[in-house]
């Protein structure tokens, strides 16, 4: 049986020391949020040979009054001709939207300008800032929602268990990994856009499965042992009785997700990168939390109600 409550300071400290780090990056490179909560338009074209993109750029600011920042992306997106596809991505400064007219403009300036570069349109992204907005406060909403359906749910389905305390602790561990992957998003500069929102739902549905199963063994060695065996041996045992499930769930969990990543980042799929990457960290935070520290602090809380109910006596 491992002592996963004797070491609970060690995890605690681990987390600690993500959350510090996230912190600090957070800092370090700011909160990005993209155009589908902040407003704004980004336009993207296919080429071939070469552009000047000091070029590009003038002809954007000199066209729509407004500053560019622009990116040249390569990926094997055709592999099947054998040529990688050349992209060059326009995210127009500020929130403001763009209106057809003005993206008709542009596009003739480009392709006049860069004959030779065969421009295609690959796609244009146009979100006015109250749509944003709303969106941001929708998805927000959402996940809140979530969070609170699950502690009811825990707080009822565990209420032999002291369910309240369950579902607290549950709570708290959620809040963790869904933590670790908006630093994830912080840490390799990805705009905060609706992928977010997608992990930040599926991790709370996969963590909670986890935890789950631990309380629900907490609940059935209860059943077994009463009072014969301390809270934290109980805790103890149950985790240890399920770590295998857990690890090995998670594990195939990672390895699927990663292989997701590897083939959007080899034909550059960019909704997929900005899914895959921070859901494989989530997926391992998961893991961690459910294990290391949803059960631990769920002991914790019950030492404390027995110490004030014995000083209470």
């Amino acid at each position: 049986m491992i002592k996963f409550y004797s070491h609970r300071w060690k995890f605690y400290s681990i987390s600690l020391a993500v959350m510090v780090l996230g912190i600090v990056m957070l800092f370090v490179n700011g909160l990005q949020l993209d155009i589908q909560f902040k407003g704004g338009a980004i336009i993207k074209y296919s080429f071939e040979n070469e552009l000047d993109l000091d070029r590009v750029d003038e002809i954007v600011t000199q066209t729509l009054n407004r500053g560019v920042d622009i990116q040249e992306t390569e990926s094997n997106a055709n592999a099947a001709g054998g040529a990688a596809v050349k992209r060059v991505v326009l995210n127009l400064a500020g929130n403001e939207g763009l209106s057809e007219e003005a993206q008709i403009q542009l596009d003739a300036a480009l392709k006049a300008e860069f004959p030779e570069a065969n421009l295609v349109s690959a796609g244009t992204s146009v979100v006015k800032p109250f749509i944003g907005e709303r969106f941001l406060a929708r998805s927000i909403r959402a996940l809140i929602l979530a969070t609170i359906f699950i502690l009811l749910y825990i707080w009822y389905s565990f209420r032999k268990v002291s369910g309240l305390s369950a579902g607290v602790m549950a709570f708290v561990a959620l809040i963790h990994d869904v933590f670790v992957a908006f630093f994830i998003f912080v840490i390799f500069k990805i705009p905060l856009n609706e992928s977010f929102i997608a992990v930040a739902l599926t991790i709370l549905g996969f963590s909670i499965n986890d935890t789950i199963v631990i309380y629900d063994r907490i609940r059935e060695n209860k059943r077994l042992y009463g009072t014969k065996m301390p809270i934290d041996e109980l805790v103890d045992k149950s985790i240890t009785q399920s770590i295998t499930r857990s690890v090995n769930t998670n594990v195939a969990t990672f390895i699927s997700i990663f292989i997701v990543y590897i083939f959007a980042l080899i034909y550059d799929i960019e909704s997929i990168k900005t899914f895959a990457l921070p859901m494989a960290f989530g997926t391992v935070s998961g893991c961690y939390s459910t294990i290391c520290i949803a059960g631990p602090l769920w002991v914790t809380w019950q030492k404390f109600k027995t110490r004030g109910k014995t000083k209470t006596a």
